[in-house]
């Protein structure tokens, strides 16, 4: 929408000092027509547009210049908003108040006190995650190689990627790249990383594939499962798979039917109930939920 490509244009330009029109065009996937006419009506809006032709010129903002509140709706506003807090939560920086006075013109109808959505995307490990945030941030933005340790199901191993897109997803942070390990793209969650470093060394940045997390993709299924549980973990359920996922039994049990991915992750799931659930299917890994529950047994024996 037009709307929404005028108010990305607004903000780069409010953050940046400087940019392209080409810039712009390959940023919003136009022409570079197409964003000439976006900021003609944005100088036809009042904002102040200043260009700059010849070498090391460019398009920007006249320095000073405070936003005028009436070109967005006050929830419009308050949405954009929301998401500039919601980054700041996992930044570490107050970059919401510097945007904030820029947008509002002094007036104190945007500020704090108005604001009823209110997103946080920061994990335990706010610190952490912080660090990691705003150092691939950086190597994407300067085309730096990533080098670090990583923790998967299968062990651990060492990584080299060429970083494209931090993303946010399943309420965890991920970064998208090429791993020149596996000469393939790959998708790295965050919370798994450690010993991350910018190595220097620059890639050659071209046209990356943006990553297909549509759920029936990243968690195709195949593992049919049943499970009885008792009614207190119907909260659990809730929460993670929604008001839908079971059935209550004449005794007052939960039955739950779920296609899921991965065994071993299954397996795990399913201990966190402790004596609260019952496996029904698939029968062979009950077998093995068996055997794990009664080596965790000799351990407190």
């Amino acid at each position: 929408m037009k709307l929404d490509r005028l108010v990305g244009i607004l903000s780069i330009l409010l953050q940046k000092e400087q940019v392209t029109a080409p810039q712009l065009a390959e940023k919003f996937e136009v022409s570079v027509r197409t964003i000439l006419r976006d900021l003609d009506t944005l100088s036809r809006a009042g904002i102040p547009i200043v260009t700059r032709q010849g070498s090391g010129g460019g398009i920007s903002i006249l320095e000073g210049y405070k936003f005028d509140r009436t070109l967005l709706t006050n929830r419009e506003m308050q949405e954009i908003l929301a998401g500039l807090r919601s980054l700041d939560s996992v930044n570490g920086t107050n970059r919401t108040q510097c945007l904030m006075e820029k947008l509002s013109a002094g007036s104190s109808e945007w500020m704090e006190g108005d604001a009823t959505l209110l997103i946080d995307l920061s994990s335990w490990d706010k610190k952490g995650l912080t660090d990691k945030v705003e150092r691939i941030r950086a190597a994407i933005e300067t085309g730096h190689e990533l080098s670090f340790r990583y923790y998967g199901p299968k062990g651990e191993s060492e990584r080299l990627i060429e970083p494209y897109y931090l993303i946010f997803r399943w309420s965890s942070w991920y970064v998208w790249g090429w791993c020149c390990q596996r000469q393939d793209w790959r998708l790295f969650k965050l919370d798994r990383m450690d010993a991350l470093s910018e190595t220097g060394r620059p890639f050659e940045k071209g046209s990356a594939p943006y990553p297909d997390l549509r759920n029936e993709r990243i968690f195709p299924g195949g593992i049919p499962v049943r499970v009885r549980f008792e009614p207190e973990c119907k909260w659990r359920l809730v929460e993670e798979f929604g008001p839908n996922c079971f059935v209550k039994e004449p005794d007052g049990k939960l039955l739950f039917e779920w296609d899921y991915t991965d065994a071993d992750n299954l397996m795990s799931w399913l201990l966190t109930f402790g004596s609260g659930a019952e496996l029904l299917e698939p029968v062979s890994l009950r077998e093995r939920v068996k055997q794990e529950l009664e080596k965790t047994l000799r351990r407190y024996e």
